[in-house]
């Protein structure tokens, strides 16, 4: 198994990944996240860009056994055991799905406040990929 996303296609989503760039529609105001031709809301099609903060709370998560994860992760599963991945939802209302890092993944819980950080995520055609990482507030940031 794999979670293969080609250069081009990774590399035009930068932005909303490592920044939490979304589009606020400029009709109806609804933030759209990620990034989208027409909007959720209403179907319109101007936006203005806006940040998103970096803050929210688990909504839903699981633990992701050894041998579990996209291939990529292997290297990582090995080192750390279970990976936790989950849906993140943002202080300003977008959830998102994304890896929560944390010293006790089994004590995690719905509702933890998360932050978000960039990351090493994997290595692909021999390019590091980065990309944002959640760690529960209050957990000391390191590799």
């Amino acid at each position: 198994m794999t979670s293969y996303i080609s250069l081009p296609t990774f590399a035009a989503s930068l932005d909303q990944r490592l920044r939490l760039a979304a589009g606020a529609c400029t009709q109806c105001g609804l933030v759209n996240y990620p990034k989208r031709r027409h909007c959720l809301g209403c179907n319109g099609t101007s936006f203005s860009e806006t940040l998103l903060r970096d803050t929210g709370a688990i909504y839903t998560f699981t633990l992701i056994a050894a041998g579990g994860a996209p291939a990529e992760f292997d290297q990582q599963q090995t080192l750390t055991g279970a990976i936790a991945v989950g849906v993140i939802a943002l202080d300003d209302g977008p959830r998102v799905i994304g890896q929560i890092v944390a010293p006790h993944p089994e004590a995690l819980a719905i509702g933890t406040r998360v932050r978000a950080y960039p990351r090493r995520l994997y290595d692909q055609e021999g390019i590091v990929r980065y990309g944002l990482k959640f760690l529960p507030i209050g957990t000391p940031v390191g590799e």
